[in-house]
């Protein structure tokens, strides 16, 4: 089996091509590299640098390497950014993923996976969320991932497609065996972030509202594992291989945890008590997301094995240390 990942050079979706080529498929990477890494993918994949909303290139790497699925990582994924500039958003994820369907159903691609986001359900209260629950996208990058959902679902009941959706809570950490991890200089994640300034790369860093209607006033989220995530993509992609219906899955824990936490977590896993100042509240920022995770359990038999946030925070501890040794 010959399996398509766009954005395959980035965080994820260089976890995902770790997990299927251990698996022993084959696997190509399409990737403009805009944001990605080629030395971020392992060596037994293959690289095609282009865009994945070029449609008529798209094909030629579909019908070339004869792809029988596809699991679709490429697009942007800054909250805050997408305020500021939400065509950008509308243009790299809803543009292209539009595109990248068309070259999926002109050449026959049955399956296809799609990485989606909770920020599709916006502002949820303190409740962990459900797959039914109520849609209201806060931001242009989630409703840009919701109008993805949209088109996924009216194409596959338009041909004969299956897909999967799986919409991430906070993704962290990083391979067990250090292969991969969060490489981005400057990204945003709070672990990222957090773990950077105890390492003395970032001379402080903020917290972004502290008046929220949570117990200690910063924003809940449900961290994933990045590991325990790609396992879902990989069963997930069994089961639509398998001649299973379309589905659409929280991936997450059902276990939230606050900034503050988040930062004590990194302050201790480091043993540094790095500098940490209060500010207002970031635009599109709900005050918790979380969701139960029963569904993707029991749909998938996904059993998480990496649940536990001071693990997930040494990963990506660790991960940021390998970093800074090989950048020197």
């Amino acid at each position: 089996m010959a399996v398509m990942v766009t954005g395959g050079a980035g965080y994820i979706g260089s976890h995902m091509v770790l997990r299927l080529c251990d698996a022993g498929e084959t696997v190509v990477v399409l990737d403009n590299l805009t944001t990605g890494f080629d030395w971020a993918i392992d060596h037994r994949a293959k690289l095609v640098t282009g865009d994945a909303g070029d449609i008529a290139f798209v094909r030629s790497v579909l019908r070339q390497h004869e792809i029988s699925a596809i699991i679709h990582f490429a697009g942007s994924i800054v909250v805050p950014e997408s305020v500021t500039n939400p065509l950008k958003y509308y243009g790299n994820n809803t543009s292209t993923s539009r595109n990248l369907l068309e070259a999926a159903v002109a050449e026959g691609i049955k399956h296809f996976i799609f990485s989606s986001t909770a920020a599709v359900y916006g502002m949820t209260g303190l409740a962990p969320v459900v797959e039914d629950t109520p849609l209201h996208p806060m931001s242009p990058y989630g409703r840009s991932k919701l109008m993805t959902e949209w088109m996924l679902a009216d194409v596959a009941a338009a041909h004969p497609l299956t897909y999967g959706v799986l919409r991430y809570f906070n993704v962290a950490g990083g391979d067990p065996q250090k292969r991969s991890g969060q490489s981005t200089p400057l990204a945003t994640h709070l672990i990222k972030v957090a773990a950077q300034t105890a390492l003395g790369q970032r001379q402080k860093m903020d917290i972004f509202g502290t008046d929220y209607e949570t117990p200690d006033g910063t924003c809940i989220r449900d961290y994933i594992h990045v590991t325990d995530l790609i396992e879902a993509h990989w069963l997930l992609l069994g089961h639509l291989l398998s001649g299973g219906q379309s589905t659409t899955l929280n991936c997450a824990y059902g276990q939230g945890y606050s900034v503050r936490q988040v930062i004590d977590t990194v302050k201790s896993v480091s043993g540094v008590d790095f500098r940490v100042d209060e500010g207002p509240r970031r635009a599109g920022d709900p005050a918790s997301i979380t969701a139960t995770g029963e569904k993707v359990r029991s749909f998938l038999g996904w059993v998480p094995k990496h649940d536990d946030l001071t693990e997930i925070v040494t990963h990506a501890y660790e991960w940021e240390r390998y970093l800074a040794t090989r950048n020197r």
